[in-house]
C-alpha cells in the first residue's frame, strides 16, 4: 500500500523503514533534506514540498503527519487540507490534543477529506518492536488503511492471550485499537502517557530510597550500600513490578549506576497536563498522576537521583534529550 509520511524524526523515519521493510511504498517529506535523502537511499520516494507529495500519491491518498503537537502539526494539516481531494485521508500520528483533532476533522469534512488520529507508542524502538496504536476515526477509513496499521503494529507475539469474548475485536491482540470516532485515539494515548508519568515516578522514587539507604543521617547499623543496578536486574525476573520501563531502567543503571550524564531536569511533553485537565473536567480523582506531573515541575529546580532515573528512562524509550541548565 502507498503512504505519504511527513516528519522523518526519531519515530517518523522508523515508521517509514518498517513499512518499506514489509513491502509498502512510501513518499516522504521533511524540512531537512538529509532526512529525506537518507530514506530515499533506502527505497522511499523523496519529495521537496507538500505539493509534490500530493502529486506523487495515487488517489485515494493517505498522508501520515508525524510532527510535534501544536503549530507544526496544525500548519501542516491546514496546508494539506487545501491540496488533497475528496476521499483522501490525513493521519495525525503525533501527540496532538484530542480536541484539536475534533476541530480539524470538522474543517476538513467540507472538502470531503477524512481525518484519523493515531496515538502511537513505541518510541525509538518501534522499528524493531512495532508500534502500539490507538486510533480515532470512522470505521470505513480505518478499515481501508488496515494494511498500514497492521504492518506498524507489534503483532500478537508471545504474550499470553487474555480470555476474551468471541466477538472481541481481534486487532487489539495484534497491538492496535480502533478506539472510536475522531479524537478518541489521541484521548486514549493521552491517558496512556499520564499513566506512564505515574509509573515512571514510582520507579524513580523507589530507586531514590534504595540509593539513599547509606545516608549519614541513618544509624550506622541501618546503612546499606545497595547495588541498584543488580536490584533492577533481579526485579526484571519474575517480580510483580517487572515491565519494559524496568528493563530500560536496568539498562541505564548497568551503564552507569550513578547516572552521571543526566542532570535530572525532567521535561513534560503536554499529555500529562492534558490528562489532569481531563480528570478535572470529569471530576475524577487523579492523585498519583497529578503528583507525578508536579514532581517533574519540581525536578527543574532541585535534582535528585530519582530525577536522573526519570531522565534515563525517557532517554532509553523515546530518545528524549533533556535541556541543560
Amino acid at each position: 500500500m502507498q503512504l505519504g509520511v511527513i516528519g522523518l524524526g526519531r519515530m517518523g523515519g522508523n515508521i517509514v523503514r518498517r513499512l518499506m521493510k514489509n513491502g509498502h511504498e512510501c513518499v516522504v517529506y521533511d524540512r531537512d533534506p538529509k532526512a529525506v535523502g537518507s530514506l530515499a537511499q533506502d527505497g522511499a520516494t523523496g519529495v521537496k514540498s507538500l505539493e509534490e507529495m500530493v502529486q506523487a500519491l495515487k488517489a485515494p491518498r493517505a498522508v501520515w503527519v508525524m510532527l510535534p503537537a501544536g503549530g507544526p502539526t496544525e500548519d501542516t494539516v491546514v496546508a494539506l487540507g487545501k491540496l488533497m481531494a475528496r476521499g483522501d485521508t490525513i493521519i495525525d500520528g503525533g501527540n496532538s490534543f484530542y480536541k484539536d483533532d475534533i476541530r480539524r476533522a470538522k474543517a476538513l469534512e467540507a472538502r470531503g477529506v477524512t481525518y484519523m488520529d493515531v496515538g502511537t507508542s513505541g518510541g525509538v524502538w518501534g522499528l524493531e518492536r512495532g508500534y502500539c496504536m490507538m486510533i480515532g476515526g470512522d470505521e470505513k477509513t480505518v478499515r481501508r488503511l488496515d494494511p498500514i496499521l497492521k504492518t506498524l503494529a507489534p503483532g500478537a507475539g508471545d504474550i499470553p492471550r487474555t480470555k476474551r469474548p468471541k466477538d472481541a475485536d481481534p486487532r487489539v491482540v495484534e497491538g492496535y485499537l480502533h478506539a472510536g470516532p475522531v479524537g478518541s485515539g489521541h484521548f486514549v494515548k493521552m491517558v496512556h502517557n499520564g499513566i506512564e508519568y505515574g509509573l515512571m515516578q514510582a520507579y524513580a522514587e523507589g530507586f531514590d530510597i534504595l540509593c539513599n539507604k547509606n545516608s549519614a543521617d541513618l544509624p550506622q547499623d541501618e546503612r546499606y550500600e545497595l547495588n541498584v543496578a543488580d536490584i533492577a536486574e533481579v526485579w526484571r525476573r519474575g517480580s510483580v513490578i517487572s515491565s519494559w520501563l524496568l528493563d530500560l531502567t536496568a539498562q541505564a543503571l548497568a551503564g552507569d549506576a550513578k547516572l552521571a550524564k543526566y542532570t535530572g531536569a525532567v521535561a513534560d511533553s503536554g499529555e500529562g497536563r492534558w490528562t489532569i485537565e481531563a480528570a478535572i473536567e470529569e471530576a475524577v480523582p487523579a492523585d498519583v498522576l497529578a503528583a507525578a506531573l508536579f514532581a517533574r515541575f519540581r525536578s527543574r529546580q532541585d535534582h535528585t537521583f530519582g530525577d536522573k532515573l526519570l531522565s534515563a528512562m525517557r532517554s532509553k524509550f523515546g530518545g528524549h534529550v533533556e535541556r541543560k541548565g
